[in-house]
């Protein structure tokens, strides 16, 4: 008897041969971590070198790091229907950085205040339907990337400059790498979860932790500072570095964007590494400006 089962097609090998298109490696936080720690080290190199060299390229650095993130800003604040005034943003807030390094911040306040008026008048042909929503923007990138840049270019004004940016910097960057190994390895109760659902307590104690130690080896080594103000600016900077990313991660929730940009492998966009920076430099300056003389 004929048997009536029929046999079940035989897929293509062209098929059966296909693999998956690769990912790349991403740790257990959602970084490609082989990219960020490339892109990472590339970019301390470039500040570092730039600082104890030639200062000068370094307030170039700063300004371009401030532009590119006010173009990402301002993009993603376009997806949302609001136009930041990009032009008198751009051009006021470089002569600000400027005149903040080679002059004073008195000089530079005078120049923000020129430039809140131009970003008012840059708008005016464009009609009353917004203009409040988007005069605003541009002043909130003014305030929010070069007024807060504008601190980091005071602290190199001094012969000691070189290291109060250093302690600055590694006391934001210590917080978010030991915020991040201690949130990847012992994360487990979130701090923001309806802001930054990744952000745990576990990690904000080995920022603490991360911060308040390689802030106190600056400040002591760097600066011949005493070792309270190290753990006054690990700490405070931790905090502010805290609060700076969580201010990020509500703007891009609110507009809709995961990144502000994609210009930086395993980082994001240029606003996306400034966000906790910026939130220290004012305050890592006043720090250092009372508590450490200098040398």
């Amino acid at each position: 008897m004929r048997s009536t089962r029929r046999s079940r097609p035989r897929k293509s090998s062209s098929l059966t041969s296909e693999s998956p298109a690769p990912v790349p490696p991403t740790g257990r936080a959602g970084r490609d971590l082989s990219a960020a720690i490339g892109v990472g080290v590339g970019l301390v190199a470039v500040v570092l070198a730039s600082l104890f060299f030639v200062k000068d390229v370094f307030v170039l650095v700063v300004a371009l790091a401030l532009t590119v993130a006010v173009l990402e800003l301002s993009k993603a604040l376009a997806s949302a229907g609001i136009r930041v005034p990009v032009p008198p943003v751009l051009a006021g807030g470089l002569v600000m950085l400027g005149v903040a390094y080679y002059d004073d911040m008195e000089t530079a306040a005078a120049v923000l205040a020129l430039t809140v008026l131009a970003t008012l008048v840059y708008r005016l042909p464009g009609g009353a339907d917004g203009f409040v929503r988007d005069a605003t923007s541009g002043v909130f990138c003014l305030a929010y990337l070069f007024l807060m840049g504008s601190f980091v270019v005071r602290m190199l004004d001094n012969p000691d400059g070189a290291w109060r940016i250093v302690a600055f910097i590694v006391a934001t960057i210590a917080s978010d790498i030991g915020g991040y190994a201690a949130g990847v390895f012992f994360g487990k109760h979130p701090m923001a979860p309806t802001i930054s659902p990744k952000k745990s307590w576990e990690g904000f104690a080995g920022s603490m932790i991360t911060g308040i130690v390689l802030s106190t080896l600056v400040v002591v080594y760097g600066l011949e500072g005493e070792i309270w103000v190290g753990v006054v600016l690990g700490a405070t900077a931790v905090i502010m570095a805290t609060v700076g990313d969580l201010c990020e991660s509500l703007i891009k929730r609110d507009i809709g964007v995961k990144d502000m940009g994609t210009i930086l492998p395993g980082h994001g966009g240029v606003m996306d590494r400034l966000d906790s920076l910026i939130a220290v430099a004012p305050v890592a300056y006043l720090i250092l400006y009372l508590l450490v003389p200098v040398s």
